[in-house]
């Protein structure tokens, strides 16, 4: 087969040693070979004129700003030649065919293709119910019959309620009557107000049957409308889930044994629905390009380019792991049998680390975790802040994690040594009386010297554990900050958060809502280093047995 898309490198990659194990998609450091590739890649990006597309970087282009993660896979060829293909997530320009970038598993955009005659189809139902759902008589009728039907229900309340009120009336004559007339008077009395209840539920029944009518005549005209619109309601669900169908079949994704999956064997494995988007990631596009032209993988990245989401960090050049929602049942399947490096997720990196203890006592005991130590045990890896006190505690019962830090921040946590101690200090936490800073060190340079950050946040379902900035789902997060010294490009500062949301702080610095600039060491939202630079240095809170107000404090190594 011509590999059309094979580009051999222009720079010189003598010396550079071939990876001996193909790319942990979720979680790496990208090779040598494929940072040479991505500048390369960008380098055209900032040059070419094969396609209109606002990224965002542009100030001067008009329209609808999106920004794109490309990837990059370094292949060997079938005449032992090393170079690289690349892809775009998603397409670019509006279309799927690109002269640098390979095509898409399955191109739904090819002229007069069933998914493009299906979409016109949708969109077509989609105007004839906007007509008609806009149609003045329509809105004429539902405000009303909102109105007539208000009226109906004041008014019908009113007539039950005096029906109500005349029948106690009658219960206090005929109590009365009993011991102030005769036999002969008192039973034509009854006789009276039984006929005057008779009347009395009668006239309410023609109140009930009047508002019937009245509503069932404006129901009448309505269903007009509503007929048409349920029926092509009804139509766009069965034809938006038949598409939807097609779509899951028309995936197939190869392995390097040429073994083939559609999306949704992929996703039942995983018990899973296929997420809109699914196998339209740069990733996915890269190997099986690879695999149907006779292409070695060897390496992989992925960057963003562009300006950020509203919603997600991303950063412009930056590198990024495959997603987890979309790409991993996909990537499970496509990588099956080729030898990857280790999974660092299975790797316990608190091995060679201690806890120290900064203070105990028969209630509680506060230590510093160093970075990279779980506070609890996770789904892989068991050894944490708390398997470790356990183990090294004695006489300790109840819960005792009161709170928790991200495994890579370091800093103070406060533990509980019994059920009532864990009590006090969780209730502390939830009525925010106990105070907590952080120091963190900051990739750039911030202008103004403090402030207050309020960002909602809830998890990326499509990406876990990656948080996202939501202002219609997201919890309230709150952060004060402040700023302690700026050297060269990085700035130190503190954090205060007033909220305790996953990855607050990180995200807090790093959304462009928020400081835009990356806590140093960031995995998720900057770039890597040797450590993420995050720091718990205070804890101030109330001793659950001697209500004294106490505070701790650890000095940040960095």
């Amino acid at each position: 087969m011509t590999n059309n898309y094979f580009q051999h490198f222009s720079t010189s990659i003598d010396g550079i040693e071939l990876p001996k194990k193909f790319t942990f998609p979720f979680y790496y450091e990208p090779h040598p070979l494929c940072k040479i590739a991505v500048d390369e890649i960008q380098n055209y990006l900032e040059t070419q004129t094969d396609f209109e597309h606002n990224f965002g970087i542009d100030p001067t282009k008009k329209g609808l700003i999106i920004g794109k993660m490309f990837g990059v896979l370094v292949v060997q060829n079938q005449q032992n030649e090393i170079g690289y293909i690349a892809a775009v997530s998603g397409k670019l320009a509006n279309t799927n065919t690109h002269k640098f970038f390979v095509p898409p598993v399955f191109d739904m955009l090819v002229e007069d293709s069933y998914f493009l005659k299906e979409e016109r189809s949708l969109n077509n139902i989609n105007n004839k119910l906007l007509k008609l759902e806009n149609n003045t008589e329509y809105l004429k009728l539902k405000e009303q019959f909102k109105i007539t039907n208000k009226k109906a229900k004041i008014n019908i309340r009113e007539k039950k309620d005096a029906l109500k009120i005349a029948k106690n009336n009658r219960d206090l004559q005929r109590e009365q009557a009993k011991h102030e007339l005769d036999p002969k008077a008192y039973a034509e009395l009854k006789e009276k107000l039984s006929q005057e209840s008779l009347e009395g539920k009668y006239f309410f029944n023609n109140v009930i049957r009047y508002w019937d009518f009245t509503l069932n005549d404006i129901k009448d005209q309505l269903s007009f409308f509503t007929k048409k619109i349920d029926s092509l309601k009804k139509e766009r669900k069965t034809k938006s889930a038949n598409l939807q169908q097609f779509l899951f079949n028309s995936y197939q994704f190869l392995n390097h044994k040429k073994e083939c999956k559609d999306l949704t064997e992929l996703f039942n494995d995983s018990n899973q629905v296929p997420p809109a988007g699914s196998g339209e990631c740069a990733a996915p596009k890269l190997l099986q390009y690879a695999f149907l032209n006779g292409l070695k993988p060897l390496a992989m990245a992925e960057f963003w380019w562009g300006q950020s989401p509203n919603k997600e960090i991303r950063k412009h050049k930056h590198f990024y792991p495959a997603c987890q929602g979309k790409c991993k049942p996909i990537l499970k399947h496509m990588l099956e049998g080729i030898e990857m490096d280790v999974n660092p997720m299975l790797q316990n990196p608190a091995i060679g680390k201690e806890l120290e203890i900064v203070f105990e006592d028969e209630d509680l005991i506060v230590i510093h975790k160093p970075a990279e130590f779980l506070s609890v045990p996770g789904i892989h890896i068991q050894d944490s802040v708390y398997t470790r006190i356990k183990q090294q505690v004695k006489n300790i019962s109840g819960p005792i994690i009161v709170h928790r830090l991200d495994m890579s921040t370091s800093g103070l946590l406060v533990l509980a040594k019994n059920k009532t101690a864990h009590k006090n200090l969780q209730s502390q936490f939830i009525n925010k009386t106990i105070e907590k800073r952080y120091t963190a060190m900051l990739d750039g340079i911030i202008k103004e010297k403090s402030g207050i950050i309020n960002l909602p946040l809830r998890v990326d379902l499509d990406d876990r554990p990656r948080q996202l900035v939501c202002f219609e789902h997201g919890k309230p997060a709150e952060t004060k900050w402040e700023i302690i010294e700026q050297k060269g490009d990085t700035t130190k500062v503190h954090f205060y958060p007033i909220s305790g949301r996953t990855h607050q702080l990180r995200m807090h610095a790093s959304h462009q809502l928020g400081l835009n600039t990356p806590i140093i060491g960031d995995d998720l939202y900057g770039k890597k280093d040797k450590r993420l630079y995050l720091h718990a240095d205070t804890l101030t809170f109330t001793h659950p047995t001697t209500k004294e107000r106490i505070t701790f404090h650890k000095k940040a190594e960095f």
